[in-house]
């Protein structure tokens, strides 16, 4: 039987919807127990009603659409006032994290430990505020959340059929009250409430927001009846946690129409912020279908600087030698789909090669900075020559503990080896500014810095403080 979603209210989040001539368009949401009328939002000298999105548990999800100007930039809700970042044409920051949590017992972290480096990044909004939060992945850990039903509990080691749909539809109940459990945790912790309350957010999922490894696990599993259930409620909390949108929303806020694929660009002055959805379409052989392509390939560039979010890196160490060397020990066998997670898995390596001259196609129309996470560790890469340079910054985790330093050690060596997987392109991986090693095993997260039209980062390490600033170019 189902443990019920427990009564809560929490909230607002704010979510980037786009801008129409100087003015930020936004959405906000909130969770209240079921039967409590939400206020009226008031932003300038307008009020807005808020839609219902849908009821989980015991509990109502509301989203407010609304526009703040850059003269007034504040909200109000119920007696709080909100202030908004909302002049973007000059000077400008914006903050990267990624991978908000942990495998095993997330939920019964203490959340002043979980949430450190999320309490540091409002000490630094304080400062200087931050107009956008861009999240690259893995915004949950729902691996435990299969737990606690007959039907997913040994999944996906076990993957039982339900006897008849019934059966099925509680399965997806259950899934889903565990996924909002975990959201409410990941998004309403203190801190992280309180930043996102006013910095409005942009996210794109990783393998950890539906479960460890999806579609990079064997097609019986993810195409079993439990499988594709767990990844229909994980879509639809995503959907609703990480865009407060539902089906409905998707023409309007995602390039492919039909769904299928959640990839999407926005806008700000100067700038251009292209997510592909490396996670819908993913399989063991590719890691996107027809419809990320398509979107991906239909995505324009900046004129000024394009940031493009991979929630796995793009530019990373060869990996086809340690994938085959992992198959002959069988013991290592079962880590094979983490490195088939992987762009430089042997098994992407076509679709490796056409993401990095995409990429290039790109770099010809102005600067080009990745972004990306999901490794739990802090590092750098480009891909050259000098006068085509493409920046890739990593930043993980801003709550996932950092692994040891032997193994970000090892993963360097590794590194040493270099790519070039374009001709003419080699690829390689560098120290954080002021550390000697290619990889930095703190937790941490990025901050983008637009200043005089020039953009910096600065890598905030939970032990080592901050980064000297790095150009991009």
């Amino acid at each position: 039987m189902t443990v019920e979603f427990e009564a809560a209210r929490l909230g607002p989040i704010l979510y980037y919807r786009g801008l129409k001539g100087d003015a930020l368009q936004v959405a906000a949401m909130v969770l209240l127990p079921i039967g409590e009328e939400p206020d009226l939002l008031e932003a300038g000298d307008a009020q807005y009603r808020p839609k219902l999105l849908r009821e989980i548990g015991r509990n109502a999800i509301w989203r407010y659409d609304f526009t703040l100007t850059q003269s007034n930039g504040t909200y109000h809700l119920g007696d709080q006032s909100y202030s908004v970042q909302t002049d973007l044409t000059g000077d400008m920051r914006i903050a990267f994290v990624s991978c908000n949590g942990e495998e095993e017992g997330d939920l019964d972290r203490d959340q002043e430990e979980r949430n450190l480096m999320w309490a540091h990044m409002c000490d630094a909004h304080r400062r200087a505020p931050f107009a956008l939060l861009l999240q690259g992945g893995d915004q949950i850990y729902a691996d435990e959340a299969t737990q606690g039903h007959p039907l997913s509990e040994d999944w996906p080691d076990k993957a039982d059929r339900p006897r008849n749909a019934e059966e099925l539809e509680d399965l997806a109940d259950h899934l889903r009250q565990r996924f909002a459990e975990r959201y409410v945790q990941a998004l309403f912790g203190e801190a992280p409430r309180w930043i996102m309350a006013r910095v409005p957010t942009l996210a794109i999922w990783d393998d950890h927001d539906i479960c460890d490894g999806w579609g990079s696990l064997y097609r019986s599993k993810t195409y079993s009846e439990v499988g594709q259930c767990l990844y229909r409620v994980a879509r639809e909390m995503y959907l609703l946690f990480q865009h407060a949108a539902i089906e409905a929303d998707i023409p309007d806020l995602f390039l492919d129409k039909t769904g299928t694929s959640l990839s999407w660009q926005r806008a700000l002055p100067g700038v251009k912020l292209l997510a592909p959805d490396l996670r819908a379409e993913r399989g063991r052989r590719q890691v996107m279908g027809a419809y990320g392509w398509s979107a991906t390939e239909a995505m324009e560039p900046g004129t000024e600087h394009t940031f493009l979010i991979s929630s796995v890196p793009l530019l990373g160490p060869r990996l086809s030698l340690v994938e085959g060397l992992m198959m002959m020990i069988p013991t290592m066998q079962k880590y094979e789909d983490d490195l088939r997670d992987q762009w430089q898995s042997r098994a992407h390596r076509d679709e490796w090669v056409r993401m990095l001259k995409q990429v290039l196609k790109w770099r010809e129309t102005a600067p080009v900075t990745v972004l990306s996470g999901e490794i739990h560790l802090a590092t750098r890469a480009e891909m050259g020559p000098d006068e085509m340079r493409v920046h890739q910054l990593v930043a993980s985790g801003i709550a996932h503990r950092a692994p040891p330093q032997g193994y970000a050690r090892s993963l360097g060596t590794l590194a040493g080896l270099g790519d070039a997987p374009v001709s003419g392109h080699p690829i390689r991986i560098h120290p954080l500014p002021g550390q000697k090693h290619r990889y930095t095993a703190e937790r941490n997260y990025l901050e983008l810095r637009r200043t005089g039209g020039t953009w910096h980062a600065v890598w905030h390490l939970e032990d080592s403080g901050d980064t000297e600033p790095m150009v991009l170019e």
